[in-house]
């Protein structure tokens, strides 16, 4: 990696809290992290670690009654946090692409899986709907689901658990964006769904250049898919290390814990 290339993505000092009736609760504190141009980061952690809520901030995207308390955060050269709503909505579609868990839910299940592809593509370019709907039927074509043409006119609740994966993975590329951000892509698929999913995922980042943040429970899934590894403890990032070196170079305890567990698992 050349250490002149600016980094696709800059996070410093982001502090994250969600007001409720019984105080105040830290989500994310003082969290900095770069991703450079290329790489996929993964993020692990336990439940309620902070790595759904590091997702969202990214994007300025943080559920109320939470909110950014501090921090800075740059993705390609803009300051997120500084963006007017038109600009906001402009880079969270063309420039990164999110790729949410649960993809059944976020889907309109009234619209076809096409029509909400072609739609997205719609929103950040100038074109025609045709061109828009020819541009939706190749993403279907690229993240593998046979007879894209028919499939076009599908609804959510005719696709199975995987393909409805697979057409959340196209909305969130199909601007060609620069940066992706995968909350647990694969939560709820079985393991062979999930290996063909994160494949799927890693070639299609790959071709496009993009950088990518990849949130998963998973070691193994880092240890295949991601360049390195940073992990989350009570809204804290408290280690980043190549994915290469995890095992010889990870000093945190919880860290530590999280690769024993790992390998229990492959037991």
């Amino acid at each position: 990696m050349n250490n002149e290339t600016q980094p696709d993505v800059i996070v410093r000092n982001l502090t994250v809290e969600f007001l409720s009736k019984t105080g105040t609760v830290r989500a994310l504190d003082d969290v900095s992290l770069d991703i450079n141009p290329g790489e996929t980061v993964g993020i692990v952690g336990q439940s309620g670690s902070g790595k759904s809520v590091l997702i969202r901030s990214l994007v300025n995207f943080v559920p109320k009654p939470g909110r950014i308390k501090q921090g800075a955060i740059t993705i390609n050269g803009q300051d997120v946090l500084a963006l007017p709503p038109a600009q906001l909505r402009s880079l969270r579609g063309r420039n990164v692409g999110v790729i949410v868990q649960n993809a059944r839910v976020h889907l309109n299940p009234v619209i076809s899986v096409g029509r909400q592809i072609a739609n997205v593509y719609l929103a950040h370019h100038d074109t025609t709907r045709r061109d828009a709907w020819e541009r939706a039927t190749e993403m279907l074509s690229a993240v593998g689901i046979p007879d894209p043409k028919e499939r076009m006119q599908s609804y959510a609740h005719e696709m199975s658990g995987g393909m409805v994966q697979r057409v959340v993975i196209a909305m969130a590329l199909v601007c060609r964006p620069g940066v992706v951000l995968a909350d647990e892509p694969t939560s709820g698929l079985d393991v062979t769904i999930q290996d063909q999913v994160l494949r799927l995922f890693r070639s299609l980042v790959s071709k496009t250049g993009a950088s990518a943040l990849l949130v998963t429970r998973d070691m193994g899934i880092v240890a295949n898919f991601c360049d390195r590894v940073g992990v989350m403890d009570n809204g804290r990032l408290i280690e980043v290390v190549r994915v290469a070196d995890i095992f010889s170079e990870a000093v945190q305890p919880q860290t530590k814990a999280l690769l024993a567990a790992a390998s229990l698992n492959e037991k």
